[in-house]
Parts: structure tokens; sequence; C-alpha cells
């Protein structure tokens, strides 16, 4: 009963933290997508870059710290994709000198996870574990024969590259989540887009 009880407070946390609040059916709740720059409450933070992941899908970044969660394609050791766990997640600790992290389990398992399932050859169905509604899509481009994370958002597909969650006051387990943005390339198109989810 006790452990029911922390399990359910844990989910509960994580989704109020939403982790991303990527909640995108408009049916869910009354939020407004806008493809906007960062200039209307940017965050007080300079962000860095993650740079030199060979593997880099995309990657997390929110306030309050630099600390960056990395999505990166999974290989195995003759260079195929882990079918099994296509996605590693990890933190590049910026604010502890740069310092590689795996998530602990309450991450891994309520919020920042991945969980995955194979479609077909070459393409899975991605959904973070805190947030089951927005499906990604991992496969691999005819273009370049490389594998990428898609997204579809306000009838646009983006080459998914970055997430940010702006985060302003609020508790360790109930952070005050102003905006999502998700920036990516435009596949119509071939141009950076921002879309940005106000809560």
């Amino acid at each position: 009963m006790i452990f029911s009880t922390i399990k359910m407070t844990l989910k509960h946390s994580a989704f109020i933290f939403l982790f991303f609040a990527l909640q995108l059916s408009p049916s869910f709740l009354p939020y407004t997508f806008a493809q906007m720059a960062d200039k209307v409450n940017p965050s007080p933070l300079k962000f860095p870059t993650p740079k030199g992941i060979d593997n880099q899908l995309f990657y997390l970044q929110r306030d309050p710290n630099h600390n960056t969660l990395i999505y990166e394609l999974n290989m195995d050791k003759s260079g195929d994709i882990d079918e099994d766990q296509p996605i590693l997640a990890y933190w590049i600790r910026y604010d502890e000198n740069k310092t590689k992290k795996e998530l602990s389990y309450v991450q891994r398992k309520f919020a920042y996870g991945i969980d995955s399932k194979k479609i077909n050859k070459d393409q899975f169905e991605l959904r973070f574990v805190s947030h089951k509604k927005l499906p990604l899509y991992l496969s691999k481009s005819a273009e370049d024969k490389k594998f990428h994370v898609y997204v579809t958002i306000n009838n646009k597909k983006l080459l998914l590259d970055r997430i940010f969650v702006r985060i302003e006051g609020g508790s360790f387990w109930i952070p005050n989540v102003k905006y999502v943005e998700l920036r990516g390339i435009n596949q119509a198109n071939d141009t950076v887009v921002t879309e940005r989810l106000v809560v």
C-alpha cells in the first residue's frame, strides 16, 4: 500500500513537472502553438550547445541550470541499432565540469526515460514515460542514410533537434512551467522551426 502510494505520487509529480508539458492534443488543454523566437520571456541562462557526440539525436534543456539531457542512438558492437533499446538517455552535467551521468531510477522510470516499439525495419515509435500522448519516430533517412527523430507539431513534421522547458519558480516536484519549445528542421521546406507550447 505504501509502495503503491509512493509510486502514484512519483507519477503525479513527474507529470506535473510535465516533463515537457508536451500535451499536444488541442482537445486536452487550452494551450497555444506559435512559431516564435526565444524573445518573449526567455530563460535568464545562456545554455551551451552539446558538441562532439557522434550519435546524438536530440537534446533537452530546462531551467534552472545548464545540465543537459542527451538522447543518443544506441548501437551494438557490430554497428547496428539495438532494437531492444534504440535510444540512450544521459546527462551532461555542465554545472559539474561537463560530467556524463546516467539518469537516476526515478528520472528514467517517471520523467525522462523513453519507451520504444519497433514498427518495421529501421523505424521505431518512441514515447516519453512521463507523457505517452506524443509519439516521436526514430527512422532512417533515405537522403543521408542516418537515423533521426521526427515529431509532428501543428501540422509540421520536424526533424527534432532540441526541446527546451522554461520554468519560473515553483518547487522541485511542482515547478511553474511557462512554456515548452521544440526546435527542428521543417521537412516541408528545410527551414529551422521553433514551435512554442504555452501552458
